[in-house]
């Protein structure tokens, strides 16, 4: 497939704007029936590189790595572009255990920020919290010398909608507690699956930092079930994790381009992350989103050379702080970008489509909307917000798609071990491929201006 792709791209220098669009159509069948670029990106990823923690050498094996597979699939001004940033790693052997009055250990994964135990870990009295709003509610110095328990209701759903009711627990939790007087902060993990594994990811970090980690479902369903039947008695957990901080190092924004005919016009950018946690292999999030959009470039150019330049980002160390968004913002703030879209929520279904041009360009919009109605792609009235990654489509006022994914079963493997290839289902995800070359196809191939929410031209 790799050879056919190459072979098409080079004869597409001979075929007409028209003819383009006529064959539009066509790649994207072909990319739904017969895709194997996105399999082969996530596959090699995570075979070869694995885990790929922002701002280590993992991190940079797996840059070198993603160069290379653009090259090798035909991209052109591919390079690394690199950017300083404040690493945090998370340590060895974290663990948690109730000491009294029920004893026994519970399994716990540090949260990106976390200050350290010391290896001699910490035992206090636990104080639980079913929301983050009661432990905002707790007066000032009442977990004075204590660890901070907080909990959610976080459900699966379709949207992901649930993580944002959930997500201030791990997002903002520690440092509310610390105020509190909290000398630490276990919680209920962020997620939807109950697999005895807890989910990574980051907390806000403040002055005076406190240890901070996440259980796993399961265990934090039991810490719970000991509240209601400790009658009153303390409940008394150790408490050990052991993050360091390797000050600053180098992380980097891989790019490559599908230089399209006019230069005048401004890009279409397409955008994933290439970092993962520690803990897992970044198959579904975002080794998956990388290869959708590479192979959806490809595809979307393989009738003919596009209109405008399609350019693939694959941003470096955004589960830390978005570092590698903010990075390519600063260095490109005085290059127009078209049109912004971001894949990074996993690998399932396409399920919507949603613009922020709804009504600055409806022509476009409705165009988008008929390109993949045939995938099962239904228009949506919301305006899009765009991902993470998509920073200079924000911070330029510009035109923004959401291709919004299946979030049913996103966050069982979010930040877990289980974000492993094994969970990325071929078929869902040569769906995405089929969509987003659909897209790619018309965004790469359009010559009239495109028009963000507030109406600013590129």
């Amino acid at each position: 497939m790799h050879k056919t792709i190459s072979a098409l791209a080079a004869l597409s220098l001979s075929v007409s704007a028209p003819a383009v669009m006529a064959q539009s159509s066509d790649h994207a069948d072909i990319a739904l029936e017969k895709d194997t670029l996105a399999w082969d990106f996530v596959e090699g990823i995570t075979t070869e590189v694995g885990p790929r923690q922002a701002g280590t050498e993992a991190e940079k094996r797996g840059r070198d790595w993603a160069v290379a597979w653009l090259k090798a699939n035909g991209f052109a001004n591919v390079a690394d572009e690199p950017f300083e940033m404040e690493t945090w790693v998370p340590g060895e052997n974290p663990s948690a255990h109730i000491l009294s009055p029920f004893p026994q250990p519970f399994v716990i994964a540090p949260l990106g920020g976390s200050a350290s135990t010391g290896g001699m870990g910490i035992t206090a009295e636990v104080a639980m919290f079913r929301t983050v709003a009661e432990l905002q509610a707790a007066p000032a110095g009442s977990l004075n010398g204590k660890i901070a328990y907080i909990s959610h209701s976080m459900t699966p759903t379709q949207d992901g909608s649930q993580y944002g009711f959930a997500g201030p627990a791990r997002w903002v939790g520690a440092s509310i507690a610390a105020e509190k007087g909290a000398i630490a902060t276990v919680i209920k993990s962020v997620g939807t699956d109950y697999h005895r594994n807890p989910h990574a990811g980051g907390t806000k970090v403040v002055d005076d930092m406190i240890p901070a980690g996440a259980l796993s479902l399961p265990d934090a369903a039991n810490l719970e079930r000991m509240f209601e039947r400790a009658d009153g008695r303390p409940i008394t957990m150790k408490l050990v994790l052991t993050p360091r901080d390797l000050g600053t190092t180098t992380s980097g924004n891989v790019v490559g381009e599908i230089v399209g005919r006019d230069p005048s016009l401004p890009p279409v950018l397409l955008a994933c992350h290439l970092d993962s946690w520690w803990n897992g292999t970044g198959a579904f999030d975002d080794g998956a989103g990388c290869g959708i959009v590479a192979a959806a470039a490809r595809h979307a150019s393989a009738a003919g050379q596009p209109l405008r330049t399609i350019r693939v980002l694959f941003a470096g160390a955004e589960e830390t702080g978005l570092w590698g968004s903010k990075a390519y913002s600063a260095a490109h703030r005085d290059e127009p970008i078209g049109i912004g879209l971001e894949s990074d929520f996993g690998a399932d279904r396409i399920w919507q489509i949603q613009t922020n041009f709804g009504q600055s360009n409806p022509a476009l919009a409705a165009k988008l909307a008929a390109a993949v109605a045939r995938f099962g792609v239904a228009p949506s009235a919301q305006v899009a917000t765009g991902g993470a990654d998509i920073d200079i489509s924000r911070d330029q006022k510009g035109a923004i798609i959401d291709l919004q994914q299946d979030g049913t079963r996103y966050f069982d493997l979010h930040h877990t071990p289980d974000d492993t290839l094994d969970k990325v289902d071929p078929v869902q995800l040569r769906q995405n491929v089929a969509v987003w070359t659909a897209v790619v196809q018309v965004l790469a191939n359009e010559a009239g201006p495109i028009l963000g929410t507030a109406g600013a031209a590129e």
